[in-house]
């Protein structure tokens, strides 16, 4: 079931592999609804993540609900499971296959968390702003300017040269 109200989508779907995929789509699709194209990236990378520890970690069913809620500078995505275990972030081996996923969250992310929903299950849920920090002026100071590397050198040719030399090395040998 998918609702839109104007500034808000709910997606309830089985956190399948295949139906990951099409979480991504309804994500991308309602973002650029509401003419928030720069944030599909984040947003459909969070989601992933989000969706992909219910996956692999909710009991007893991988029924979920993905909310996005759109309030004047913020995005909000939560998933809803029915796990009442909260997620553990532990930091992953170098060469470990899976575990960071909350740690992409959090670093694609202006802030995340989760809190018990109910007696039996979760929200996870991060935030993105809608709009870019404000740029930091440029600061050029006399070390900045781009110095001129090469001298300008008139070419000659007469009768006697060639137009262009052979290069030379300057490393004997």
């Amino acid at each position: 079931m998918i609702s839109h109200p104007s500034r808000h989508c709910t997606v309830e779907l089985q956190a399948l592999p295949s139906r990951i995929g099409q979480v991504r789509r309804i994500v991308s699709a309602q973002l650029r609804y509401w003419h928030m194209d720069p944030l599909i990236d984040r947003a459909a990378l969070g989601v992933t993540e989000l969706l992909t520890n219910v996956h692999r970690h909710a009991q007893p069913d991988k029924t979920c609900t993905v909310e996005m809620e759109l309030v004047v500078d913020r995005l909000t995505v939560s998933v809803y499971d029915h796990d009442p275990r909260l997620p553990v972030v532990d930091e992953a081996e170098p060469l470990a296959t899976c575990g960071r996923g909350l740690a992409l969250v959090a670093a694609v992310s202006e802030s995340w968390g989760v809190r018990p929903d109910g007696e039996s299950g979760k929200v996870v849920w991060f935030t993105l702003p809608t709009s870019p920090p404000p740029a930091r002026p440029v600061r050029r100071t006399v070390a900045d300017k781009p110095a001129h590397r090469f001298t300008e050198v008139e070419v000659t040719t007469d009768d006697l040269r060639p137009a262009h030399a052979p290069a030379r090395s300057a490393v004997a040998g």
